[in-house]
């Protein structure tokens, strides 16, 4: 009897022994759904050390123009809500990110090749950082809106509202707080989003996605590409219906951000150039990006009217 016992636990050793493990194929996030890249294309996400982490979807235009219908379709309702109540989802996508934070500070680890602790300071950063915007929401029109004194009856107000469809190249290097601080500032201000996660370390850019599905962020406000960030640059700063470009992801390619900026410029697109050195992710953002994507509306309205 004990010999039995003994060959069934030989048995399921060895079974645990032998499995395979099963890596998780992402898909793009459009529209507040998870499509296949339209190529049917994936490609493998490395970590630091070469070792297979994921399979992720290779964008291709087609997949770039979708998303910008996307994003050009919610953006009438996202940039009609209230600024409280966009503060108010954002400070949601923080606390289910809070509640992923194991999940977050691993991938991070495994894409950046950090150690866990730094890792979870990154994932913790980048999860204060959505708060910090979140609070923003009602207090940008503060600082960049004003009640203009004019020799006349009139009150002459000026308030900020949001330029429309932004795409986003996210941070190469800093594949989650990077990315988090690009992002986080262009919809707080009611403008929606088209992401290029980065194309080494796309793997937390994807995860992010499943969380703004499960969160209150409708559908078509964030919308996450992965692949060549070359491929997919090109014909979102050509593309007519985008108004905006944050080039962040281009750092280090000055021919690439002169390509970009030179096809931004066929439709006055407004564009976020790269700086010159190494940007500090965990530095304190400032109103830089906050009021990068705004347009200045101004209103005369007769005084006792």
């Amino acid at each position: 009897m004990s010999e039995r016992k003994s060959e069934r636990k030989s048995e399921r050793a060895s079974e645990r022994a032998e499995r395979l493990p099963v890596f998780k194929t992402y898909k793009l996030y459009v529209g507040g759904k998870f499509p296949r890249s339209e190529s049917g294309r994936v490609y493998e996400v490395t970590d630091s050390k070469g070792t297979w982490l994921a399979n992720a979807p290779l964008s291709s235009r087609k997949d770039a123009r979708d998303a910008v219908s996307a994003a050009r379709k919610a953006f009438g309702g996202w940039s009609g809500a209230t600024a409280y109540n966009r503060g108010q989802v954002l400070y949601r996508v923080a606390e289910m990110l809070e509640g992923r934070r194991e999940q977050f500070t691993a991938e991070v680890a495994a894409a950046e090749g950090l150690s866990r602790a730094r890792a979870a300071a990154q994932v913790d950063a980048a999860v204060d950082r959505w708060v910090w915007y979140a609070g923003w929401s009602d207090k940008v029109a503060q600082i960049a809106g004003s009640a203009n004194p004019v020799a006349g009856p009139y009150f002459n107000l000026s308030s900020p509202e949001p330029t429309g469809v932004v795409a986003v190249l996210a941070p190469q290097e800093s594949s989650f707080l990077g990315l988090v601080s690009v992002l986080a500032p262009v919809v707080v201000t009611g403008n929606t989003a088209v992401v290029v996660a980065s194309e080494d370390r796309p793997l937390p850019a994807l995860a992010l996605a499943e969380v703004l599905a499960t969160s209150d962020v409708p559908g078509g406000v964030v919308n996450v590409l992965a692949g060549r960030t070359r491929e997919l640059a090109a014909p979102l700063a050509a593309h007519q219906d985008v108004n905006a470009i944050d080039l962040a992801g281009a750092a280090g390619d000055a021919e690439l951000a002169t390509e970009l900026e030179v096809a931004a410029a066929d439709n006055l697109k407004r564009v976020v150039r790269p700086g010159d050195g190494a940007a500090d992710w965990s530095a304190d953002p400032g109103t830089e990006r906050l009021l990068a994507f705004l347009e200045t509306k101004t209103v005369w309205h007769p005084v006792g009217a």
